[in-house]
C-alpha cells in the first residue's frame, strides 16, 4: 500500500518591511522595548557584578545576617530570586511586545492588500 504524501508550501508573500520598520506604529514599539530592556539589562549588570566587587574589595558582606550566614550568603541567594524574577517580568513584557508586533504586521498587510 503506497501513501502519497503532498507537500504544499504557503503562498509567497512580499512584505515591505522596510515600510513596516519605517511606520510610526514600529518605531513607537522599539520605542517601549527599549525603554523597557535597558534600565532592566543596567539593574541586572550592576546586581550581578556587585557581589564579586564587594568580595574582592570589601569586607561589607562578612558580617553576620542571620545568625552564621553573612551577608555574603543571602546577596548571592538574592541574585538567583532576582534573576528569576527578571526573567518572568522579561517573558511577559516580549509577549506583548510580540502581540504589538503581529497587530502592526497584520495592519500594514491589510494596509498593503488595499493597495493593490
Amino acid at each position: 500500500m503506497e501513501h502519497k504524501v503532498h507537500h504544499t508550501t504557503p503562498p509567497q508573500q512580499n512584505h515591505d518591511y522596510e515600510a513596516i520598520a519605517a511606520s510610526p506604529e514600529f518605531k513607537s514599539l522599539v520605542r517601549k522595548k527599549n525603554k523597557f530592556l535597558l534600565p532592566v539589562t543596567v539593574f541586572f549588570l550592576l546586581f550581578y557584578f556587585t557581589l564579586p566587587l564587594l568580595t574582592s574589595f570589601s569586607t561589607v558582606l562578612n558580617s553576620p545576617a542571620i545568625g552564621d550566614i553573612t551577608w555574603v550568603w543571602v546577596f548571592a541567594f538574592a541574585q538567583f530570586i532576582m534573576t528569576w524574577a527578571l526573567c518572568m517580568i522579561y517573558v511577559k513584557k516580549a509577549n506583548g511586545f510580540d502581540s504589538e508586533a503581529e497587530t502592526i504586521f497584520n495592519l500594514h498587510n491589510k494596509n498593503e492588500g488595499s493597495d493593490r
